[in-house]
């Protein structure tokens, strides 16, 4: 016998309807795990992704661990500071910003290029849910990702590294207290003065003067850049890498965030691309130096300029903010930089991460089905 049911229960329908939260802004779990397995099955996406981020490092590592082995009094070690310096500024940082950007606005127009933002909006499900369910999803892609080349990287640049620094044929000691070290300056003054980036009788790597330089003004120089020279490494200390791997892992979530807003605002994936790609290669350099400051303009360019916050929180030593001289590695100038205080960039990348949000979400909202 079947029994009708209360006055005071719900049938099916209302059961459903009531439960599944379908009207809420905040995405469920297999929300996100849908979005992720959408992005994941792009295997031309996957694969470019992985080459940038992953493949280029470990490329260029591998060849010089394979030229080190068969020519190693032509090619030096493949690890050292140094290769870490330049393999975090000058690829993972670049590369992997491209992929997250890449991948941020693929997954902000993915529904749109398929043709299955209608069956999306049908299903009765919060749009503003469905946009913030690919912040989490596609992070899950890129943070992994851009975790295992960082590894890769510090990997070789430790168990690889020299044994001892050598800067144009001479041995530079590194670990010397100010005392020892000024008295190894006063006894390598052209090194020191002509050399290294301060501030000397030698600017602009003009010709050494055919005089002594001053064993007194070297110990000067010495003293007003130890504290560069006091992070200089043969391989990369472990505090200084766990610093860069979250950096850079900021980056990466910043230039996500920013590639799905940006796609989803304009609703469509190559135009973005290509102009944050422009954007990334050719004037961000440019934008992060004081050559090119604009006096009237330098509280917009520090608004503006998502970089000049993120720059502000790189460790030291790495050498990321383009105001690299010549010199021993670690032996960086940063004085290029536009000057940002931290108060400043904080409230920036707080800016970019809510503003870029809230428009993609807003244009996803809006969008007619």
């Amino acid at each position: 016998m079947v029994t009708a049911p209360d006055a005071g229960t719900s049938g099916p329908a209302e059961i459903d309807g009531a439960d599944d939260n379908r009207g809420s802004g905040i995405p469920t779990r297999a929300m996100i795990a849908t979005r992720f397995m959408e992005l994941r099955k792009r295997r031309g996406l996957m694969i470019t992704l992985i080459a940038l981020t992953i493949g280029l490092p470990t490329l260029f590592l591998v060849i010089k661990l394979l030229l080190h082995a068969f020519v190693p009094q032509s090619y030096g070690p493949a690890g050292g500071f140094d290769v870490f310096t330049s393999l975090i500024a000058g690829v993972l940082d670049i590369f992997g910003f491209i992929a997250a950007m890449t991948l941020g606005a693929t997954a902000g127009c993915s529904d749109l290029a398929d043709g299955m933002f209608t069956q999306q909006v049908v299903t009765g499900r919060s749009r503003v849910a469905l946009y913030l369910a690919r912040i989490p999803a596609g992070l899950a892609i890129i943070i992994p990702m851009v975790a295992v080349a960082f590894t890769i990287i510090c990997a070789v640049c430790v168990f690889s590294a020299p044994s001892s620094f050598d800067f144009q044929g001479t041995t530079v000691p590194l670990g010397l207290s100010l005392h020892r070290y000024e008295a190894w300056a006063a006894d390598h003054p052209n090194l020191i003065i002509c050399d290294f980036p301060y501030n000397g009788p030698c600017p602009g790597n003009e010709p050494e003067p055919n005089t002594p330089l001053s064993r007194a003004l070297a110990e000067r120089q010495a003293e007003q850049n130890y504290p560069t020279y006091a992070v200089t490494y043969n391989s990369p200390p472990y505090g200084v890498m766990i610093r860069a791997g979250l950096w850079l892992e900021l980056e990466m979530a910043i230039a996500y965030v920013f590639g799905l807003g940006f796609a989803s605002l304009m609703g469509q994936r190559m135009v973005p691309i290509i102009l944050m790609i422009v954007y990334q290669i050719i004037f961000r350099p440019f934008l992060l130096s004081t050559k090119i400051q604009l006096p009237h303009l330098i509280n917009l360019q520090r608004l503006l300029v998502i970089e000049l916050a993120v720059a502000h929180f790189e460790p030291a030593g790495i050498g990321i903010n383009y105001g690299i001289l010549n010199g021993p590695a670690g032996l960086r100038d940063s004085s290029y930089l536009v000057p940002e205080p931290t108060a400043i960039a904080v409230a920036v990348i707080a800016a970019w991460l809510v503003v870029w949000t809230v428009l993609g979400a807003w244009r996803m909202a809006t969008r007619d089905a």
